[in-house]
């Protein structure tokens, strides 16, 4: 059986995995979704649920598993809604789980979210558990509140405040004061941890892996190291060369680490590697062997023998330039063989004895240092290692020690050895505090003395104080080994010249350093354990680590005095600490044996001059300075009179040192300033020592180091104050420059202004004047109905009240306008609305009650009250919709929408303000407007009565609300194009304004007018902002050109011009500039340039100003778009203007010998001369209901650019629809996809159709002429589409051949304002196979006679595109023309069945028959430009036209040609001797045949050409006929022709090239700057 839920609280799982739906009836769970469990029956069977609303999950969450529910608990009284369902988990698990929700819709902007949900769900897991001991699941809440704290901020979510126990803060039980400090509390923890993360990421290179990285590091682990030794071990590992410290491992003789604990866990990290250092050309891992034990390692145990010696063994040397390059695997689990070099042993006779039997390897080492093995082994010599080695693993990785702690946990962890770099790194952070002094043991040279044989010395190293006492533990061999208070060197065998080598640390404590010295003593090891007992220090040299003056000892080497003498002496500091320690006292004081008396001493102390010893030093510290100059400027306290010396002589401090104390002298130039406030004498010092500083940083060489001061500015700085200081200088150096003063310092500190700046900028402390508003808001928290009667009653007269009101909304206002808190403070902000909202309702009681009766009203008070009610209602804090569903359900629960109480109020004032209403009109139709275009339908039903109320205020008034109208009119741009208003607001105020003007007969008629005239604006106002942000402008283009009509139609030319102005950038940026010009055009009609007598003289000067500059601009434009016609044509009509109209002869002059002369010249040989190929026409039809309305199931006809390919434009056309489907088809589509909820594109080539230009017709023009009026100031287009009919005959496709045209009507012509227009007519007729015929063959004789004219005036064309042209007619291989439409056309039986074809029969036989001569003289041209290596072709041609001549003009007659002289050029060209018009095919007439058919009589300008049809003899040479004179009526032509087609009352050029552009309703006399 089944159970029923009970009512008591019952389990409310919730999914933590995704789980898709499989089954039919699975129910698909995602991750952080509640299900509500209805009934549940035993068995297998799945149990009914309702799921809450889900929530995106990261697609990388596992998916396929079982949905895994965690259990909460809730009451499940209503189970369909999830906000009614409170779990009873403890508010952490409630709060991670709205947190993964909120992130899941977002987390993909970061990747570190997505680690961080992960890490969530498994604390959230751990949570519900319940077996956290206490202090771990504090500690555990403590990590996942910060988490969720970070993760918010970088996902700019909103701060949550909490109290000392991690629990949300809540607002009503928790004073406003308190809010805001939680507030102030926890932004300032976020803003550390951003901070550190951001210098993290930021340092340059972060996250890329090269040497552009200044932060690098290498990862080694020890894997294994076999060595027969026999005695303990010491293993020195360092990078050679870039020098970090050594990694110490101490070897047993049982061949593992002595410690055994770091069996299996020998790891070191390298770090500070910098970008310089992976650049060398090779980088070495190098391993220094020191076995510890006895001298010789074939010393017999017969005799006690010395031990603890540490002897050289040898040297393991590995390139890893490839693994730091990255050229090679850089992988931890890889490892490496690096064998082992021995040292060889120099010991003769000794060496005679050494048997291999006894299993020691033959090491002596008494002639190889170790030093000169690395480098000889760094040549790369294989040896014979035996298999004796390091095995180890190798691994790159970048940024610093912390991200690297953070990134790779499992390979550096608490147990890894840190090895630092001997120097800085490339980047010293700020709070990377440093005190390492680096000492390396170079050389020394002991002269034998009493003994026989050299001395094998050691030298013992130790840090004392001034007492001479050691201080302990404070010497590191290497990182890894633990601190020791002496480190003694290697001991080589009876050498004179020592060469160790040996690096170690001193790590000394800050405080200390000025009172320690270092201390060497140097002793003679015997192999005899006995003699060894006896031997004494027998030399002494010591160094102090801070000079005199205060600095630290100087880095590089140091020759140091050896001392002899008494041993306990040697080691008495009182003995010796006040003698020289280096050789650079004069050689006078440092005689061979020469003594030094010390006060108090017994004996003295002696120079050993025969010995010699040297080390080498590195100051490693950010604390520590080798520079007297910045030392006295970061101790300026000590010494306060030598302040401005100091600061001046930080200019000479180099720049490196500088650099690594950037964060101490910082530091200190602000304190001097901050502590010196009541005086300036050190500003300016201190103002340039800053822009020393930042140019410093600016420097190539510290480039890395910005990150350091922003990093500085951001964390560090905090003179709150310096501002006033830095101002004050700055000021003080621009006000000289002003002066015309010298100022040197003036342009050192522009170069450092920006940091300047951003130190003025951070100064002031951010907290006085939120802390001031949360203090006011506290106060309004604590006010409730009462305490503002009273408070308002306190005001002693109206005039204080009202001033006190004015006051307080301009402050609102003000403070809402600011927002004093940071946006993700939504607590805050949330407390302080509902205070402010509060306040504003209990003074807008006030404001009904005292300031409205007709003696008492204020109007600017009650302006104020209005503008603040909107200001608050608007603003961004408020408006839900752009909130997540979380945080949205978060603030209506707790605070409601605020914006439905405000804006019934703002409702509830104005119809209060009675017969006052028209004061408040237009002023208030903006406010009003962009409150009810806030989102909300409540709101917006509420509200948008208002606007009536407004009409009807101001028609009872006046008759009419044009004011109101024209304010909206106004308004309505701007914000829409802001980005408020969608399509159920034009809904919503066309029912709301309809509905109530019908309630009022006076304003239907009206009222029904301005509701459509707003609903088309918003309508293209909608469809422009939809697409204004597109890449593709295309459209845009489209819906600013309906903008820009809408407005010139409702005559609202301000609004016209912008969007004017708007489509011309656009078509600017596009490099659309003829569009370009035809746009700037429509603006120039707009004004006028003739002077009009009376005060308006200046205003149309400035118009005439502007209209010429608009003129020069669009002949610049149409110059740019190659329509050089266009251009001639302004020039021509400026002209004319001046010369007739304004009588401007001055003007006249410059433009004439100018733009319009040498200009216009200029157009004239570029029309001629520069090549302008003619644009393709696109046809594009946009079918379906998923367009927006201004393309649906409309056909555009589109201009294409220079060379523009078909697959270009139609790519880029369907880029703004990635949905839309392409149809294959051209066409016309059916009605199932014209109302289909889908989009389909329709493409295809069209030609220009337009009637050729009457004064073209019948004259030779060249064709750079005719080619542009074909492809231009075109309105009509054809698309051509063959088909067959009738039945199908294989030899003959003309037989059949039929055509379907269609012609396609534009609204304008091409070009225009729009590189498209959309299609208003179109036009279909079928063209028979004889019209195809007719066409084909007019188009044939044309391309021919262009060809001739071409090579006649320009004798130097190329010879190769006629000789196709002609060859493909004549050769009968490829000719077949004249055969198929013969066997076509003109057999009995087509004449018999279609006797109406008979004129067209005709006119194909005409055509055919005047083809001859124009080939006759083609071929003459060609006959005399033929190559002789062309003659053979051109003979053959010959024949073949002898042939097909002498057959046309037996059938079709002869055809004789006329030559024509181009008038005033001298250009001769042929005649077109037939009708060439496009209509003769497509409407045939049975007009009279006579043009076709018979020859063109001789004319003076055209000389009969009277050759034989068989003669091959060149016609004679026609000479230049007379220009005939010019009738009256051409010269009225010619002077329209340059008449205005815009200026004035002149009638329209027949040309009508620009004033085919729509016209503007008015002409209005404003003077109009364009915007």
């Amino acid at each position: 059986g089944s159970r029923q839920g009970s009512q008591l609280p019952a389990p409310l799982p919730t999914a933590v995995w995704n789980f898709p739906r499989t089954k039919e009836h699975h129910l698909p769970l995602q991750i952080g979704e509640m299900v509500h469990i209805l009934q549940a029956s035993e068995g297998k069977g799945d149990p009914w649920v309702c799921r809450g609303q889900g929530w995106g999950a990261p697609p990388s969450a596992p998916c396929g598993l079982p949905a895994v529910l965690g259990q909460s608990r809730a009451p499940c009284a209503s189970p369909r809604l999830e906000e009614n369902v409170v779990p009873s988990d403890m508010p952490m698990v409630q709060e991670i789980t709205t947190t993964l929700r909120e992130w899941a819709t977002i987390w993909k902007q970061l990747y570190v979210v997505k680690r961080m949900m992960q890490e969530l769900m498994e604390q959230r897991s751990q949570l519900l558990s319940g077996t956290l001991p206490k202090d771990q699941l504090l500690r555990l809440r403590k990590e996942v509140t910060g988490k969720m704290d970070y993760g918010n901020k970088i996902l700019t979510l909103d701060l949550v405040v909490r109290d000392e126990d991690e629990n949300i803060l809540d607002p009503d039980r928790t004073s406003v004061i308190s809010l805001f400090q939680a507030h102030r509390r926890a932004a300032q923890t976020l803003s550390q941890r951003i901070q550190e993360e951001t210098v993290r990421l930021l340092a340059p290179g972060h996250g890329t892996h090269g040497a552009a990285s200044p932060s690098h590091n290498l990862y080694l682990c020890v894997r294994n190291f076999v060595c027969h030794i026999g005695e303990e071990a010491q293993l020195f590992m360092a990078l050679y060369d870039p020098g970090d410290e050594n990694y110490v491992i101490r070897w047993a003789s049982t061949g593992v680490p002595q410690d055994i604990e770091l069996l299996n866990n020998l790891k070191v990290v390298f770090t500070d590697l910098g970008s310089t250092d992976l650049k060398r050309e090779r980088l070495f891992l190098v391993c220094q062997i020191i076995r510890v034990g006895r001298m010789d390692l074939r010393d017999s145990h017969s005799r006690k023998l010395s031990t603890g010696l540490r002897r050289p063994f040898g040297i393991s040397v590995m390139d890893i330039t490839d693994i730091t390059k990255g050229t090679c695997d850089s992988d931890e689990d890889k490892q490496h063989f690096i064998p082992v070099h021995l040292c060889q042993g120099t010991r003769g006779a000794r060496t005679k004895g050494f048997s291999p039997e006894r299993g020691f390897p033959r090491v002596a080492a008494d002639g190889d240092f170790l030093h000169n093995m690395i480098r000889k082994a760094v040549e790369g010599k294989d040896i014979n290692h035996k298999g004796q080695g390091l095995w180890v693993s190798l691994k790159v990785l970048w940024g610093d020690l912390s991200q690297v702690k953070k990134d790779h946990p499992h390979l550096v962890d608490r147990s890894t050895a840190v090895a630092r770099k001997l120097g800085y790194p490339e980047v010293i952070m700020p709070g990377d505090v440093r005190n390492d002094i680096y000492l390396t043991l170079v050389q020394g040279e002991f002269d034998k003395g009493s003994k026989k044989t050299q001395k094998n010395v050691e030298v013992t190293v130790c840090v004392c104080d001034e007492a001479g006492n050691v201080v302990q533990n404070v010497i590191h061999a290497g990182a890894g080994d633990s601190p020791s208070s002496h480190y003694r060197s290697v001991v080589y065998y009876q050498q004179r010249h020592q060469r160790w080598m040996e690096t170690l640390k001193i790590a000394v404590p800050i405080e200390d350093v000025h009172r320690t010295h270092l201390r060497f003593t140097f002793r003679h090891r015997s192999s005899s354990d006995s003699k060894d007992r006896s031997e004494r220090i027998f030399s002494m040299a010591f160094v102090r680590l801070m000079r005199p003056d205060g600095t630290t000892l100087r880095d590089g080497e140091h020759d140091l005095v050896l001392y002899k003498g008494d041993s306990k002496k040697l080691e008495d500091a009182s003995a010796y600490l006040s003698l020289p320690s280096e050789r650079n006292l004069p050689e006078s004081k440092l005689l061979s044996g020469s003594s030094f008396r010390v006060s108090g001493a017994t004996a003295a102390l002696a120079v050993s001059s025969r010995d010699s010893f040297q080390i080498s030093t590195l100051v490693c510290s950010t604390k520590l300075t080798q520079n007297v100059n910045l030392l006295g400027l970061l101790k300026w306290r000590s010494k306060p009179s030598l302040l401005c010396g100091n600061l001046q002589k930080l200019m000479n401090v180099d720049g490196g040192e500088v650099i690594k104390f950037l964060q101490d002298t910082l530091d200190a130039l602000f304190s001097i300033m901050m502590e010196h406030s009541d005086t300036d004498v050190y500003d300016t010092l201190v103002f340039d020592a800053l822009v020393f500083i930042v140019r410093l940083v600016a420097d190539r060489k510290f480039q890395h180091f910005n990150t350091v001061l922003e990093a500085y500015i951001r964390q560090h700085f905090s003179a709150t104050l310096a501002y006033k200081k830095l101002l004050s200088v700055l000021t003080q150096y621009v006000e000289q420059a002003g002066r015309g003063e010298p100022c040197e310092s003036l342009p050192r500190t522009f170069k450092a202004l920006e940091y300047i700046f951003k130190f003025i900028v951070r100064s002031p402390a951010p907290v006085p004047q939120s802390h001031y508003v949360a203090c006011m808001a506290t106060i309004l928290s604590q006010m409730d109905k009462d305490h503002y009667s009273t408070y308002i009653q306190a005001f002693s007269s109206r005039p204080e009240l009202m001033d006190f009101l004015m006051e307080t909304f301009i402050l609102f206002k003000d403070l809402i306008g600011k927002t004093v808190y940071p946006g993700d403070w939504v607590v805050m902000n949330m407390v302080q609305n509902r205070e402010f909202l509060r306040a504003i309702n209990h003074f807008a009681t006030t404001l009904t009650e005292m300031f409205l009766s007709n003696s008492d009203f204020e109007l600017q008070l009650w302006n104020n009250y209005f503008h603040l009610a909107v200001a608050f209602l608007t603003q961004d804090s408020l408006q839900l919709e752009n909130f997540s569903p979380a945080k949205r359900n978060s603030i209506l629960a707790k605070y409601g929408d605020m914006r439905a109480t405000i804006g019934a109020s703002i409702r509830d004032m104005w119809y209060s303000l009675g017969q006052r209403k028209i004061e408040f009109i237009p002023g208030m139709v903006g406010p009003i407007l962009e409150m009810t275009l806030v989102p909300e339908l409540e709101l917006r039903k509420s509200t948008i009565p208002i606007f009536f109320d407004m009409m009807l205020c101001e028609h009872r008034l006046t008759g009419s609300f044009s004011r109101f109208e024209d304010e909206i009119l106004r308004r309505l741009d701007s914000e829409v194009e802001g980005g408020r208003g969608d399509e159920q607001y034009m809904q919503l105020f066309k029912s709301i304004l309809l509905s109530c003007c019908q309630s009022h007969p006076e304003l239907a008629k009206p009222g029904e007018d301005f509701v459509r005239l707003v609903s088309e604006l918003l309508e293209r106002l909608l469809d422009y902002r939809a697409v204004m942000n597109d890449e593709n402008k295309t459209y845009s283009m489209s819906c600013t050109v309906n903008l820009l009509n809408f407005y010139k139609e409702i005559d609202r030319q301000a609004m016209y011009i912008r969007y004017l102005y708007k489509l011309k950038d656009l078509h600017i940026s596009y490099e659309n500039y003829t569009e370009g010009a035809y746009t700037l055009l429509l603006h120039a009609r707009l004004l006028t340039v003739a002077p009009v007598p009376g005060p308006h003289g200046l205003h149309l000067h400035t118009q005439r100003q502007l209209k010429e500059a608009l003129y020069n601009q669009i002949i610049e434009y149409f110059d740019q778009g190659k329509m050089w016609e266009e251009a001639i044509h302004i020039c021509k009509e400026l002209a004319e203007q001046y010369e007739s109209h304004v009588f401007d002869y001055e003007m006249l002059s410059d433009i004439l010998g100018g733009m319009g002369g040498l200009q216009e010249a200029k157009f004239y040989e570029k029309i001629l001369k520069v090549l302008r190929p003619s644009p393709d026409y696109f046809a594009v039809g946009y079918y379906g209901q998923g367009f927006p309305t201004f393309l649906r199931n409309k056909i555009f006809i589109y201009r294409g650019k220079e060379y523009e390919r078909r697959e270009d434009f139609e790519m880029q056309l369907l880029s703004p629809f990635p949905n839309a489907e392409k149809l294959k088809s051209t066409s016309p589509p059916g009605q199932d996809i014209t109302d289909s909820p889908g989009q389909y594109i329709q493409c295809f080539t069209v030609q220009p159709a337009e009637e050729a230009k009457v004064r073209l017709k019948g004259r030779s023009i060249p064709e750079q002429i005719t080619n542009f009026y074909k492809a231009n100031h075109v309105q009509r287009f054809s698309y051509s589409r063959p088909f067959k009919r009738g039945p199908s005959d294989p030899d003959n496709e003309f037989a059949n051949m039929w055509i379907e045209r269609t012609t396609f009507r534009t609204a304008y012509p091409l070009p225009g304002i729009l590189r498209w227009f959309v299609v208003t007519s179109t036009d279909t007729i079928i063209i028979s196979p004889l019209e195809n015929a007719i066409e084909t063959m007019m188009k044939t004789n044309e391309k021919i006679m262009s060809e001739i004219n071409r090579h006649q005036n320009d004798p130097s064309l190329p010879i190769n595109p006629l000789s196709m042209l002609l060859n493909g007619i004549v050769d009968p291989a490829v000719m077949g023309g004249f055969t198929n439409y013969e066997k076509a056309f003109f057999q009995e039986l087509y004449m018999q069945e279609h006797p109406e074809d008979a004129g067209k029969i005709e006119k194909l036989k005409d055509l055919i028959a005047w083809q001859i001569p124009l080939l006759a003289e083609g071929i003459r041209i060609h006959g005399q430009k033929v190559t002789e290596d062309l003659r053979p072709f051109h003979e053959r041609m010959e024949q073949c036209f002898e042939q097909l001549r002498a057959k046309v003009e037996a059938q079709y007659g002869v055809r004789e040609m006329v030559s024509a002289t181009t008038l005033g050029t001298g250009r001769q060209g042929w005649a077109v001797p037939w009708t060439s018009q496009q209509g003769a095919a497509a409407a045939p007439s049975d007009a009279p045949a006579a043009p076709w058919h018979s020859p063109a009589p001789p004319s003076p300008a055209a000389p009969h050409l009277s050759q034989s049809p068989h003669s091959t003899e060149p016609p004679p040479t026609p000479k230049p006929a007379r220009r005939p004179s010019e009738s009256a009526e051409h010269r009225s032509d010619r002077r329209e022709s340059r008449a205005s087609a815009i200026f004035g009352s002149r009638r329209q050029d027949a040309r009508q090239s620009v004033s085919e552009l729509p016209e503007p309703k008015v002409m209005l006399s404003t003077a109009l700057e364009p915007p």
